[in-house]
């Protein structure tokens, strides 16, 4: 029959013994309690900053591709062969061309500034879902030299304007007459309204007929650039280098991470900021396992004596304390690893009970654009905070467990 080592069964029963120092029962349980409530709370907030990234980037990218290919001067000749040669490269899931200018919108005495993006709405939708976020009209309203115009809610709310009205595009290349170059200006009917949820897009791009950008920024038969979907957005940096070797042309490549790199950046820095901070209440935790190994070592010191007069060496004597801190560690951080998961996994289920009983709302819709607490658990961010809790519970252990395999039998026993 499998026996287990005499060091493992003293630590644990150590663990389950009433002590005669109920004081140290406490700070045992206080201290289990405390590695539980960190690694809850870094799983819980890291899944929520993950949630959070998550749908900010969707949000992003919702309304941009992965990936802008053009030429010099951000000009794009022959899109259509280079969109054959691309669409069917692996990961690549759709492309579609674009012209992005900047102008100047006016309504009488209303003016704003705004980003002008040419779109072909019959390709539009491989690279991004603008028809899901319409609040009126369709992307498919935009024809070719009908002068038709979709406009972020914000902005149409700046300008004074509503579907069925007209406004005034200025844009910056001119035209030369006799009284020198005037700015070229063309009269626009809003057909529709849209809200992506970011005030970058919401408040200051317009959306027009690529054929009406071409005339109107003089672009020729030329486009902007080519927009690419991926079937992955991470694969970016794999994708831009297979295309290096496709086309046979210079190109000029960006993809979703360069132009949004110091928003992604500053997320990913306050993450790694937050767990540093709440990681210092495991930390805090552990320094309870400490005290509290420091204070069972003093009140065992008889059986300490005892188990070496019977042959125990120091080294199992100082297992028998590693494991009794252990089993503290384990069963804090797999209390905690429940609790955690539990928590990130139903906050769209308690977050709203808790709403409700209090009587507030955390994010108003009115207010904020992500108006739920969003959630996702990534298991390497729940790897790292069991690992770091569990290492650090094994080191609190040591100093106490070296303590204890150095007592001296004749000195513990002296007053017994």
């Amino acid at each position: 029959m499998f026996k287990l080592p005499y060091e493992l069964l003293l630590g644990l029963r150590y663990t389950r013994a009433k002590r005669r120092n109920g004081f140290i029962s406490f700070i045992s349980l206080s201290s289990m309690l405390g590695i539980a409530l960190g690694v809850a709370a870094l799983i819980t907030i890291l899944s929520i900053m993950n949630g959070f990234q998550e749908e900010l980037r969707e949000r992003i990218l919702g309304m941009t591709a992965h990936m802008t290919i053009s030429e010099e001067h951000n000009r794009l000749n022959n899109w259509d062969s280079l969109y054959n040669e691309l669409i069917n490269q692996p990961h690549v899931e759709g492309a579609a061309p674009n012209i992005m200018e900047q102008g100047m919108l006016t309504n009488g005495s209303m003016v704003k500034g705004a980003a002008i993006r040419g779109v072909l709405p019959e390709f539009e939708g491989q690279v991004a879902d603008i028809d899901s976020k319409m609040l009126q009209g369709q992307l498919a309203d935009l024809e070719p030299q009908k002068y038709r115009i979709i406009l972020g809610s914000e902005l149409a709310l700046d300008l004074g304007v509503s579907v069925g009205e007209k406004v005034t595009l200025i844009a910056p290349q001119g035209s030369v007459s006799p009284v020198g170059i005037v700015p070229r200006i063309k009269r626009f009917t809003v057909v529709g309204l849209f809200e992506a949820g970011m005030h970058e897009y919401d408040s200051g791009l317009a959306i027009m007929h690529i054929e009406d950008a071409k005339k109107l920024f003089k672009y020729g038969d030329a486009v902007g650039a080519l927009q690419i979907k991926l079937d992955d957005m991470f694969l970016v940096g794999q994708v831009k280098r297979d295309l290096g070797h496709v086309a046979q042309k210079t190109l000029y490549i960006r993809d979703w991470t360069q132009q949004h790199a110091n928003f992604f950046r500053a997320i990913e820095m306050e993450k790694k900021m937050m767990f540093i901070v709440l990681a210092l209440i495991i930390m805090v935790a552990t320094f309870n396992v400490v005290s509290t190994m420091v204070m069972v070592v003093t009140d065992k010191q008889g059986d300490i004596a005892v188990l070496r007069t019977i042959g125990a060496t120091p080294a199992s004597i100082q297992m028998i304390f590693i494991i009794q801190g252990l089993v503290i560690g384990i069963l804090g951080v797999l209390f905690g690893l429940i609790g955690g998961l539990s928590l990130a996994l139903n906050i769209d289920v308690i977050v709203p009970f808790i709403e409700s009983l209090l009587g507030i709302q955390f994010f108003p819709a009115d207010v904020y654009y992500i108006s739920k607490v969003p959630s996702k658990v990534e298991w390497t961010d729940v790897w790292y905070v069991t690992s770091i809790a569990f290492g650090l519970t094994l080191l609190a252990t040591l100093y106490p467990a070296r303590k204890a395999s150095k007592v001296q039998p004749a000195e513990a026993l002296r007053y017994e």
